[in-house]
């Protein structure tokens, strides 16, 4: 029998029974929609957090002075005084993967406009942290190097900052007040949103030179934070490693002691978080897929009910010239296309589902065609696994049995 001879049959096999092929289809319906539904979840929130992270910057590296023992003490983060300019200036010298350094530090303080005031984080760095952070401005412009020589009073702000102080007024070109010492606004960021490795708000910020920070507010000689940007993402690995030595020598640091500084690489929380993401993504994936299971498990018992009802038109196929190869064909064609259409069927659910939970509850969905290919293999494989045995308990039926069978 040709295959197209053996769909046609199947198809009216299945026609006899309507509402029992449809049961049967439904949990491969269910199997596959939940499947689709769970992937798209799961990717969507690695792509989402995948974004956030390349919305730090441009394959970045944080350094920051480290932590002391002061007399039994254990001071945390940002205690000792080592990290200094010239430290800045060897990593771009002699560390051949880092593209370009940022050094800074910061305070918070109170920022006045007119009649509003504003508690914000106040950063003092150079016009490169701007690029290492992929940054862009909505209106004004950075500072300058000059600017940074001379300690001037320029500031750009965050989005945040313009929100609370100046509402819908462009703040380009205006003076604020931070302290007693009066500063000109110079540009306004593009809004980058909540920062997800160190968890703040990133637009609620106020950024000068350095050196004004330095000389001006704070008082202090030394950074507590350097940013830089690696060539390339592969090189940020070898940046870390060259920093950390090249620190290591020249703050005098023999073997077996602990640094007085800490180096992060975003490309490594990255990975951590692609990676307890795919676990998630997995998780949801295998608890949707005992569905398919259950589904497959559905099809071999009706297949197994269809045999023993259609004993009698088995023995007349084999009678008549059917082949064994014939009759397990044809049954086993009836538990695929059961099965595909139950996934097709199921695949249009999981989209649909996946477009509401995106749009009720918010959540990024992203359902990748790989996925929708997956599940329609899937389905196919299941049909064939759990088909295969009623197709051949078909086939090996005795025919002068099945033809006294009532």
């Amino acid at each position: 029998m040709d295959p197209f001879s053996t769909m046609r049959t199947a198809l009216r096999a299945l026609a006899r029974n309507k509402m029992r092929s449809i049961l049967t289809m439904l949990g491969m319906v269910i199997g596959v929609g939940a499947v689709i539904a769970m992937l798209g979840i799961g990717q969507g929130a690695d792509q989402t957090m995948q974004k956030q992270i390349a919305n730090l910057g441009s394959n970045m590296l944080f350094v920051t002075s480290g932590s002391m023992n002061l007399g039994g003490l254990r001071l945390g983060w940002g205690a000792t005084k080592t990290l200094v300019r010239d430290d800045v200036t060897a990593m771009v010298k002699e560390c051949h993967a880092v593209a370009a350094a940022a050094p800074g530090t910061q305070t918070t303080a109170q920022v006045v406009y007119g009649n509003d005031n504003w508690g914000t984080r106040v950063t003092g760095t150079t016009p490169e942290y701007f690029e290492i952070r992929t940054w862009p401005f909505q209106s004004g412009a950075s500072f300058t190097e000059d600017d940074v020589t001379t300690a001037a009073n320029v500031a750009v702000i965050g989005d945040t900052v313009r929100k609370n102080l100046f509402a819908a007024t462009d703040p380009v070109g205006k003076t604020v007040r931070i302290g007693n010492l009066p500063f000109t606004v110079v540009g306004v960021l593009e809004a980058k949103g909540q920062s997800p490795a160190m968890s703040e708000d990133q637009d609620d910020t106020i950024i000068m030179p350095l050196t004004m920070l330095q000389k001006k507010i704070t008082g202090q000689t030394w950074l507590r934070w350097v940013m830089l940007s690696a060539k390339s993402q592969s090189a940020s690995y070898a940046a870390k490693q060259q920093i950390e030595a090249l620190l290591r020598d020249r703050h005098r640091i023999r073997e077996g002691q602990p640094d007085d500084f800490s180096v992060r690489n975003l490309a490594e929380f990255a990975q951590a978080a692609s990676e307890t993401s795919s676990v998630m993504t997995l998780l949801l994936g295998s608890i949707a897929g005992i569905s398919l299971l259950v589904g497959g498990v559905m099809i071999m018992n009706i297949m197994l009910v269809s045999v023993t009802e259609r004993t009698r038109e088995i023995g007349i196929r084999l009678a008549i010239g059917a082949t064994e190869s014939d009759v397990q064909h044809q049954f086993l064609t009836e538990a695929v296309v059961i099965s595909l259409l139950g996934g097709a069927l199921g695949i249009l659910i999981g989209l649909v589902a996946s477009f509401v939970i995106s749009t009720t509850v918010g959540w990024p969905i992203l359902v990748s065609p790989m996925a929708i290919a997956g599940s329609a293999a899937v389905s196919m494989a299941v049909g064939i696994f759990f088909g295969y045995y009623p197709a051949q308990k078909a086939a090996q039926l005795d025919p002068i049995d099945a033809l006294r069978y009532e």
